[in-house]
């Protein structure tokens, strides 16, 4: 379990690090670069939760 939390704050650190180098360059980038990972984690947190509730 502290594991996957350890993961989780890891892979938060490295979007937002990767978001912050692209508003850098360009700020609209960077809002749609936000947006399709923001739409990535949606989709992996509804396929977790399905597979749960299939267990």
């Amino acid at each position: 379990m502290a594991v996957d939390a350890l993961l989780f704050v890891l892979e938060l650190a490295c979007v937002a690090l990767v978001v912050a180098g692209v508003a850098l360059w360009s700020v609209p980038a960077a809002c749609v670069a936000a947006g399709v990972m923001g739409v990535i984690v949606l989709e992996r947190t509804q396929a977790s939760r399905r597979r749960g509730a299939r267990r």
